[in-house]
């Protein structure tokens, strides 16, 4: 797998337990214990409450595109291979909106509110990195 050339997450202590469970194909996001807030992306601290005291809880993997847009050209050399590229966000019911790519999808197939769900890409070894794609019906 050392074939892979983009740039990898720099894995910090407060998001380790999100990254271990992506190896196992599991999406996990944060829960406040105190203001019962659920979280994502992994941070130290809630941005509802300011709390430290988080947990993790798995999501269920499937979303609603809330917003998308799609890049054509114009990016560093390591991403043309993924050209176009769809960057949107989604909204998970479990209530984080999350920033993602939208993969094993046309651009002219994208919409608003379209169902899509998490598939996992094994980049290395030690790093495998979650995208969404459309609801496979």
């Amino acid at each position: 797998m050392s074939d892979y050339l983009k740039p990898l997450p720099e894995i910090q202590p407060h998001s380790k337990a999100f990254w271990d469970a992506t190896k196992e194909h599991k999406f996990l996001i944060q829960h406040c214990k105190d203001c019962d807030s659920n979280i994502f992306y992994p941070r130290r601290d809630c941005p509802e409450c300011w709390s430290n005291n988080l947990d993790w809880i798995e999501a269920g993997g499937q979303g609603t595109v809330y917003s998308f847009s799609v890049t054509y050209e114009g990016v560093e050399e390591k991403f043309v291979a993924d050209l176009p590229i769809i960057l949107a966000w989604v909204d998970l019911p479990e209530g984080p909106r999350i920033n993602t790519n939208i993969i094993n999808c046309e651009p002219e197939d994208v919409s608003i509110d379209m169902p899509v769900e998490v598939v996992y890409v094994q980049a290395t070894d030690d790093v495998v990195i979650p995208y969404f794609q459309p609801v496979k019906r």
